[in-house]
């Protein structure tokens, strides 16, 4: 089934400039400290998420092992987005049900960090075939989430939200 053109993830065009069209099956919560959860376009200040957050996956069972990445894909700046994807933290091998302290950190969760104008930070959860050893990227720049997927057989996405974030001194004060 096609996502429709009000859906947030198409709309913030995380669908297209990160992933394919997909339907979600698995449910994910994202909590920054303070219980901040992400929902798809919510604007939080760098500060805010300073700290790696929990993600718990729900809707599935521990029989199932799941993949997440968070990138960057307007890295370094919207405008000029020549690093993107940066890759922003990779864990492998989450238990269904748990959440994402019980998984394999194969790349560090590394602050949001934007300099220039609005990012976008993407939360993609992969479901995998089987408990499997991924390599880490050599860079966290240049990365591709779609490239990362097709080379470890993890096929489409079962979850996906986004933030936005910005500079904290640019950011305006409501």
């Amino acid at each position: 089934m096609a996502r429709s053109r009000l859906d947030p993830l198409t709309v913030g065009r995380v669908i297209g400039d990160v992933l394919d069209s997909f339907t979600p099956t698995v449910q994910m919560a994202v909590n920054y400290q303070g219980n901040k959860l992400v929902s798809n376009g919510h604007e939080f200040y760098p500060s805010s998420v300073s700290i790696k957050p929990k993600v718990e996956i729900q809707g599935s069972d521990m029989r199932s092992f799941f993949t997440l990445i968070m990138t960057d894909p307007d890295a370094p700046g919207p405008s000029d987005t020549y690093l993107k994807e940066h890759l922003h933290w990779l864990v492998t091998d989450i238990p269904g049900t748990t959440d994402a302290t019980f998984g394999r950190e194969v790349v560090s969760y590394e602050m949001p960090k934007p300099n220039i104008g609005i990012h976008r930070f993407v939360f993609v959860l992969f479901k995998q075939q089987r408990r499997q050893i991924m390599t880490p990227p050599s860079s966290r720049d240049h990365f591709s989430t779609r490239k990362f997927a097709e080379e470890n057989d993890l096929g489409l996405p079962v979850a996906a939200v986004y933030f936005n974030a910005q500079r904290e001194t640019a950011a305006r004060r409501r």
